[in-house]
């Protein structure tokens, strides 16, 4: 008897250990799905002891490409993580929410080999956002080219996403570098949507070219700090996801997904929240409390048929995937995923073979890391035959 009180004590000792190691309901393998039972998945581990991986793009070939904030460009080949860098951005200043960024492939990759980079540097008179575009070798990253450069920035509200649009162009969304008035000034890059040829250059028809005292890089303004853009099938409706007010700009919360059409205004830091007023777009959802909305993606797969055309986002603050289904403009539901189970949700991508991979960002200072954090993960379907 004695004998097993001090089994049973040992055993309870190593579970308290094991338990203290890392956070509960972060281990891989788990079946999860949605709250109605429709659809089932397994969470997947793709990649582990990472450091803030803020950008997920899959090329022609199957390789994943990453960014890691403090400068990395990293790459996932035949399902394992390459141990050195693809190649390291000397010139990155990465300070609290900035650094290496946003990253998108060009349209014609898998010819040219083109890939796009945004990150903060310092100026020499402040920090500064740039995007910067380079030719991929399979060895490393050559040919830089700048394709725009002094854009805000700040550790805070640095935007930075990349996209290539359905119509070939390059969009970039930026922050107000927590300055909320340039945001409304059509003569700052900052708080905006920017449209840019693959080269850098201005398409003609973009909304603000030839007009006095405005950038003809602008597509959209008013914007706080869009971290989330894509474009919905069907209809080829540009959706973003931003950050809404915090600290001093206004009471918490008022975190938003908008539908961004050419030229119009978001209406930061004029109206917020579910504000509205006579020329300035209001969000078509609003979160408040805050959940932090850190990227966006329609889901066109195979694999999860029942998701298909569902916009998804990964949430910071919220520690959450958000799954919105849409009848073109219209909200039909909204549900959240994996609630707490993985700590901060960053970014959001679909990979060639349908499943939907993400990003924890629990190492950016904020979060609880696990052991293994930061992580990218994927969600896998799983049928009746694997129950």
């Amino acid at each position: 008897m004695k004998r097993s009180f001090y089994s049973i004590m040992a055993f309870c000792g190593v579970l308290a250990l094991a338990c203290s190691q890392a956070p509960p309901g972060r281990g891989a393998g788990e079946i999860a799905g949605t709250g109605d039972g429709s659809v089932r998945f397994r969470v997947e581990t793709v990649a582990s002891n990472l450091q803030v991986p803020w950008s997920i793009v899959f090329a022609p070939d199957g390789r994943i490409f990453f960014t890691e904030r403090p400068g990395r460009v990293r790459v996932i080949e035949n399902g394992r993580l390459r141990p050195e860098p693809l190649a390291v951005i000397s010139d990155v200043e990465a300070r609290s929410e900035s650094g290496l960024m946003g990253m998108t492939l060009h349209p014609q990759f898998a010819e040219n080999h083109f890939i796009y980079l945004a990150y903060a540097y310092d100026s020499g008179d402040g920090q500064r956002d740039r995007v910067v575009r380079f030719r991929e070798t399979g060895a490393g990253l050559t040919d830089r080219k700048l394709i725009i450069e002094d854009i805000p920035a700040a550790q805070f509200h640095a935007g930075c996403r990349l996209r290539f649009g359905p119509d070939g162009k390059l969009y970039i969304t930026t922050g107000d570098a927590t300055r909320p008035d340039i945001a409304q000034r059509l003569d700052s890059l900052g708080g905006k949507t920017l449209r840019l040829n693959d080269d850098g250059t201005v398409p003609t028809d973009n909304p603000f070219v030839g007009q006095k005292d405005a950038r003809p890089e602008v597509w959209t303004y008013g914007h706080r700090n869009a971290q989330g853009m894509d474009w919905q099938p069907g209809t080829n409706l540009m959706f973003q996801t931003e950050h809404g007010p915090s600290g001093g700009d206004a009471s918490g919360g008022g975190d938003e997904v908008n539908i961004v059409e050419r030229g119009k205004n978001y209406g930061w830091p004029i109206i917020h929240h579910t504000q509205a007023r006579e020329g300035l777009e209001s969000p078509l959802l609003e979160y408040t409390p805050a959940i932090a909305p850190a990227s966006g993606m329609f889901y066109k797969g195979s694999a999860f048929p029942q998701f298909r055309g569902n916009f998804f986002f990964g949430n910071l603050r919220g520690q959450t995937l958000m799954r919105v289904v849409l009848d073109g403009r219209k909200v039909v539901s909204k549900e959240p995923l994996l609630k707490d189970q993985y700590g901060r949700i960053r970014d959001v991508a679909e990979g060639p073979d349908g499943a939907i991979y993400f990003s924890t960002s629990n190492r950016d200072g904020r979060g609880s890391p696990a052991t293994d954090d930061d992580r990218i993960l994927k969600l896998v379907p799983v049928t009746d035959a694997k129950k």
